[in-house]
């Protein structure tokens, strides 16, 4: 642990001053930024990146301490800190300050050295840095984490959910210290959402510490105790001013996200006693390129085993299928550099993977009804060291955490998201739950990679493939058993030497007039309806959606009858990929027809609501016979 002399401290205090120059200089360059936050939470920065075990020479050590910024948009604070301290170009921070071709953002960004977490959206930081804080305790490694947060965002649901799972997992490794300036975009904390901070971490059995958040001795102190405290989570309350050391700025809220005018610059500058040299780094900016900055991405090699694929020849549910294969690959990976595990919101039993959570239980992460914390805290365990799975409802998996996997996304983690009971093939939950957007939705992550199984000897295959590979992907099925697609010849057609390959589009029949796509539970329907006109109609099963083989559709569609069938609600599901793309590709179908979900379904059996909304292989069969006249 490192140790703070009187001399250190003073040339920290003094680097604090320096840096709320360099807060004031860069928002003002940019003409944009959170200036008075940034300014409260200067010492709470340097004495964390003080304090932690990271090297500036080194800053990406797999063993070092992690470090998340929850309170994103104080990036200047940030930024100007790890300048100071070593870690980036004081210069480079100052001219391309929230600029197109600088990796210094208007949020913190991870990939930057000292940062592990891109945020922005207030209330996830606390769950990411559990996430780091599980990886830790899971590869058995002796890495803490800090988690620098703000007051307002402590109103935030998520932030209770982490702190519950701190709490249950004994993560003694994560100290969070709150900024506590009473202050947020629409005035005083207290006024706008009143939350009893000491009181709530208190409640769910942290410690807590509470310290002058401008009192560089008292943080070190503060830091000190948490890190040796190994039986608890910590959170340091630091009370701050918004705007500190500038008089004017002090707790005036109107500074929380405006830079200062020319005027009040000089004045603030010369309050502080820091040159006023901003007209340089001004000409300087000017001078930046229209490019985007180069991509930040961390990655790591996956090192795991994949056991030998299992097929099966009777009918059953897909989800079986993930649940077995997942149990393979944690079952072989124990002791692997690269760990795999589980995370659950109390749903096993009806994922299926509760399995691994009664043969493998070191290797099982039981968050209980708190989505929104187990997606963030999955993604950021993905992106630091584990192949992480994480299994739940679509219409919770995907609906319900819409923003954290698009945070997750943005972060470049390792997530392998699995959800099940999609679409109406839950039948008698209803509408509730008929996860209708598991294409739709993924889509707009820009960063996940979608796919749709057709039957179990499929499932198997693509989890073991996505536990290999590095990326974000979303594996969706359905909830009922499901017959295994054949061949022609009776052969199950995902089995003997099929091989998963992502993109490739399944040609499951051949036929010369109509062509039936579809994904997942539906093409057992298609291929039943094809079977009824030999010869004629053509089955492709389209199971990576946002990835589209050209030369399959352009001999199947090109000039063919064409019918999409998806459990999917039908404006923005595999039909609209497919036309967007082909249209693009100049692939014209003569016809091109939908059957897909218009309406919040009623509940009922599945085979009768497949009925009812047309998605049965007899209403298919209706449907193509129609396309044949």
């Amino acid at each position: 642990m490192k140790r703070f002399d009187k001399e250190t401290v003073r040339k920290l205090k003094e680097l604090a001053r320096i840096c709320r120059g360099d807060v004031l200089k860069m928002t003002y360059i940019a003409n944009s930024g959170h200036p008075g936050g940034s300014m409260s939470s200067i010492e709470i920065f340097l004495s964390i990146y003080s304090f932690a075990n990271i090297d500036p020479k080194n800053p990406f050590d797999p063993l070092r301490d992690r470090v998340v910024i929850s309170h994103g948009h104080t990036s200047p604070g940030v930024y100007s800190v790890l300048a100071r301290l070593g870690f980036v170009d004081i210069e480079k921070v100052l001219v391309g300050f929230r600029h197109h071709s600088s990796i210094f953002e208007g949020h913190v960004t991870r990939g930057i050295p000292g940062v592990d977490w891109s945020t922005g959206n207030l209330g996830q930081g606390l769950a990411a840095g559990v996430g780091f804080a599980l990886a830790a305790k899971v590869k058995e490694q002796d890495y803490h984490v800090f988690v620098a947060m703000s007051d307002a965002e402590q109103a935030k649901g998520q932030v209770a959910e982490a702190r519950r799972v701190a709490k249950k997992y004994g993560l003694s490794n994560v100290t969070v210290v709150i900024d506590y300036n009473d202050a947020q975009i629409s005035g005083r904390a207290r006024d706008v959402m009143p939350v009893n901070i000491k009181e709530n971490y208190l409640a769910d059995g942290w410690r807590v510490i509470e310290v002058d958040g401008h009192d560089i001795e008292q943080l070190l102190f503060a830091l000190k105790e948490a890190v040796e405290d190994k039986v608890n989570p910590v959170a340091i309350v630091a009370h701050t001013l918004m705007g500190k050391g500038v008089s004017f700025m002090e707790n005036d809220v109107s500074y929380h996200g405006k830079p200062l005018t020319k005027e009040q610059l000089e004045k603030a500058l010369a309050e502080l006693g820091i040159e006023n040299d901003v007209e340089k780094y001004i000409q300087l900016r000017k001078q930046l390129p229209l490019v985007k900055h180069d991509p930040l991405k961390i990655e790591y090699k996956i090192k795991i085993s994949v056991p030998a694929p299992k097929t099966y020849t009777e009918k059953t549910d897909n989800r079986s299928a993930f649940g077995k294969a997942l149990l393979d690959i944690v079952k072989a990976n124990v002791n692997s550099e690269t760990p795999v595990v589980v995370v659950d919101c109390d749903l096993a039993a009806s994922t299926r993977t509760d399995e691994v959570m009664k043969n493998v239980p070191d290797k099982f992460i039981q968050i209980g009804v708190q989505e929104h914390t187990a997606a963030t805290v999955s993604g950021a365990m993905s992106a630091d060291g584990v192949v992480t799975f994480f299994a739940d409802f679509g219409v919770f998996g995907v609906s319900e955490t819409y923003n954290q996997h698009r945070l997750n996304a943005i972060n470049h983690t390792n997530l392998k998201l699995v959800v099940t009971h999609c679409g109406l093939n839950v039948g008698e939950d209803g509408k509730t739950h008929h996860g209708l957007d598991y294409i739709s939705a993924p889509a707009n992550w820009l960063g996940y990679k979608i796919i749709v199984p057709a039957d179990p000897n499929q499932t198997d295959r693509v989890v073991r493939y996505v536990a290999s590979i590095y990326g974000n992907f979303v594996i969706a099925m359905g909830r009922a058993k499901q017959s295994i697609i054949k061949r022609e010849d009776g052969r199950p057609f995902f089995a003997d030497d099929y091989t998963f390959e992502y993109g490739k589009i399944d040609v499951i029949r051949e036929g010369s007039e109509v062509t039936l796509i579809g994904c997942g539970a539906i093409v057992e329907n298609l291929v039943a309806a094809a079977d009824n006109f030999k010869g004629k109609v053509s089955v492709l099963n389209v199971s990576c959606p946002l990835e589209l083989d050209e030369q399959v559709l352009r001999k199947y569609c090109d000039g063919k009858k064409v019918l999409v069938v998806e459990d999917h609600a039908a404006p923005l599901g595999l039909a609209a990929l497919l036309a967007k793309y082909m249209m693009s590709k100049k692939i014209f179908p003569n016809q091109f027809e939908q059957i897909a979900v218009e309406e919040h379904a009623v509940s009922g059996p599945y085979e009768a609501l497949y009925e009812l909304y047309g998605l049965s292989s007899v209403k298919i069969t209706e449907r193509v016979a129609k396309l044949l006249s």
